[in-house]
Formats: structure tokens, sequence, C-alpha cells
């Protein structure tokens, strides 16, 4: 399956940068120590092959999902083979007592790579999914760094998230107030980061949902009124990369809006998927209706789809990778543009916002309008709306 044909672009974004900086990536990797946390997901295995295949001098790789590490390195060992340098991985939980041992133990890393996240939008409908969306893209994120700091590496990446531009999202907004926790940082060492389009196919997206309706011979539902900017794995690991080694401090990359990259409906997408498959899109007004025609309609090469527009909480209408009032370098490469930034942070905020965080951890009890009244305080523009219904609620 072409997955550039799927998401409507002929060429990948990124070829020209990579190979016009191509030597001095390689040259970095080479002689350079790396760790990647949250590397058994769609992005980390991205940038973990990215490493890989420059030889690294040791790339130790670290991931909550034992299952899906055992397939990364499988898929390693069966298209890139070996390294000459240490290559090895750990099945731990960031914020466990297990990872600070393991730390403490080495540390010793040039480059530490963040990929871990709560990246869905659903994981705001409960106040407990949502306490734990704040303890691995705020808390871990600032842990990870200050043990990075502690054991003198030469940088730290971590992904944002384009919804962090203008959030109207608590996933976005968490990754915004993890920017700001970031600035803080980048004081006591070089920190930079990226904000990028949904990754096609990637673990637990619609997309990847696609592929999982189809093995289940189930109906595909999308929505019909979301568009969206899609990279693809590969791109993902290579603007990770750039960013990380590449960037200055500060600095966060994200793709340039050409006309490369493509604008796009998940109903669209979802059309044109069934059709690489040979099958014809067949549009339902319900979703009974789609769950009882996918007992007959795929024998006659048709398969029920179920499009509807979006109306639920937090889901954004429109992508942008920037706001209005961000200083942009959209000269150093051609297809990436750049958020230069001052570390400008409140940290009477900050410390606010930790102290109750932690409160509320200690009490054990909290409620979701608390921490969005939080999140409120620490983004006074924030654009959360509650529309009562959620992904969860929809098929």
């Amino acid at each position: 399956m072409n997955i550039l044909e799927l998401i409507g672009r002929e060429s990948e974004l990124f070829e020209e940068d990579i190979t016009t900086h191509e030597e001095e990536l390689s040259q970095k990797v080479s002689n350079s120590s790396f760790l990647v946390l949250g590397a058994a997901g769609s992005i980390g295995q991205a940038v973990t092959k990215e490493i890989f295949k420059r030889d690294p001098k040791k790339l130790h790789i670290v991931d909550i999902s034992e299952n899906n590490m055992v397939e990364l390195v499988r898929d390693i060992r069966s298209s890139l083979g070996y390294i000459r340098g240490d290559f090895k991985t750990f099945a731990l939980d960031i914020g466990s007592i297990e990872y600070d041992a393991f730390i403490k133990a080495d540390g010793a890393y040039d480059y530490v790579l963040n990929l871990s996240a709560l990246k869905h939008v659903r994981s705001e409908k409960d106040p407990f999914t949502l306490m734990r969306m704040i303890e691995v893209n705020i808390k871990n994120t600032d842990k990870t760094i200050a043990q990075s700091i502690e054991n003198r590496a030469k940088k730290y990446f971590c992904v944002s998230t384009d919804k962090a531009a203008n959030p109207v999202n608590m996933m976005g907004a968490s990754k915004r107030i993890m920017e700001m926790f970031l600035m803080r940082k980048s004081l006591e060492m070089p920190i930079s980061t990226a904000r990028f389009a949904n990754v096609a196919f990637s673990d637990g997206s619609l997309l990847y949902g696609f592929n999982q309706r189809i093995t289940k011979r189930q109906p595909i539902s999308a929505p019909s009124d979301i568009k969206r900017y899609f990279v693809t794995p590969k791109e993902s690991g290579e603007l990770c990369l750039m960013s990380c080694l590449l960037g200055e401090n500060r600095d966060i990359f994200f793709p340039k809006l050409s006309e490369k990259l493509n604008l796009i409906t998940f109903s669209n997408i979802a059309v044109r998927y069934l059709k690489n498959l040979g099958y014809e899109a067949h549009l339902c007004q319900s979703e009974e209706e789609a769950r009882e025609l996918v007992k007959t309609l795929p024998e006659q090469g048709k398969w029920p789809c179920y499009f509807t527009g979006s109306t639920t909480t937090g889901e954004k209408d429109f992508e942008e990778f920037f706001t209005d009032d961000e200083t942009l370098d959209m000269e150093r490469f051609k297809s990436l543009g750049i958020i230069k930034n001052e570390a400008l942070f409140d940290n009477n905020k900050l410390t606010h916002f930790e102290d109750e965080i932690a409160n509320m951890k200690h009490k054990k009890e909290w409620t979701k309008e608390e921490i969005v009244e939080l999140f409120f305080e620490m983004i006074p523009n924030f654009g959360h709306k509650e529309m009562g219904q959620y992904l969860d609620n929809k098929m």
C-alpha cells in the first residue's frame, strides 16, 4: 500500500533537506550515543530506525510496551541488520523507580529523545486519564530533562504537536504547557522540539483503525468535515532527527505548508484506502445500517462506511503549526520551518501548576473541571469547549 498516494501526495516532504544535510547527520550519529524514550510507538520506531541506520556508537531504547518493542527489534533485524555500536532495549515505565535506577546505573548519553506521549483527544474524557496525560506529557518530560542535565547530555529533544498552537483540547494544551516547562529547562541545557501533522497509519490513529476494521470485517467510520495534514512514519522520524541534531536551543521545527503537504479529510482517505484494496465505499445513513451491511456487501466489492460531521469535545476543525506572535525562520530549510523562541516563561505560574497537581494527587481526588480551570490559568486564551460528546461514544 502506497501511503503517499492515500494522503494525496506524490513525493516525500524532506527528501531534499535530508540529502543536503546527510553528511552532517551521519557524522553526528556515528560519533554519538542515544537514548530514545517511547521508542516503540509509531514516531519512536521511525526515529529509532533513522538513528540505527546511521550506525550510532550506542542506542538504547525504552518503552512501556514490551510487545511493540519486540516487534521493533524484529523489524530492525529483518530490514537493517546490525550495528557495530551498543544496541539495547528496556521495557520500562519512564515514570517508575525502575527507570530512575536504570538512568542512575548508566545515564551517559549524548542525545536524549523523548517520543512518549498520551496523544489522543479522547483521553480527556475522564479526570483520571486526564491526570495521566499530565503525568506523561508534562511531568515525565520535565523529569527526564532534569536527569539529562544531571548526566550532562549534549541535547534533549521531545515531540510537541500542531495542536499546541492555539489549543482547543486538553491534549494540545498539555503539550503547550510542556513547552513552557521546556523554556525553563532550556536555561540549563539545549532543547529542541517539533510540531507536526498527523502521522499516517500511526498506532491508535483513525487511519490505523481502517486496517483493523478491514481485518475484523467491520464498517469504516470517519468524520467528513475534519481536514488534516499527514506525514508518513519515515518523515516523522526524519523531522525529529533533524530537529534534534540540527536545531538550536529552543527551536521548534514544523513542516512548511506548501503544495506538497496536502490537506485532506479523513473520509476522503477512507474512500482512497478502500479503492486501493479493491472496494467501493458504500455510504450508510447510520451505524446500525453499516454494521448490518458489512455482513453482505464485501462480497459485492463494496464496503459500508458511515461518514458524519464532528460534534466531539476537543476536535479542532483546522490545523496550524504556529501562532501569529511566534517568530519564524522559513529560510534555513527547503521543507521545514522553525519557530525561534526566547527563554520566556512565568516561573510563578509553572510552580503554581506543579503545586496544584501535586496537591490533587496527594489527596487522590480531583475533577476534570478543576484541571480545566488550572489549564485556563496557564493558557488564558485556551479555546477549550465542552461539547458533551467524546470519541468513545462513536463507532
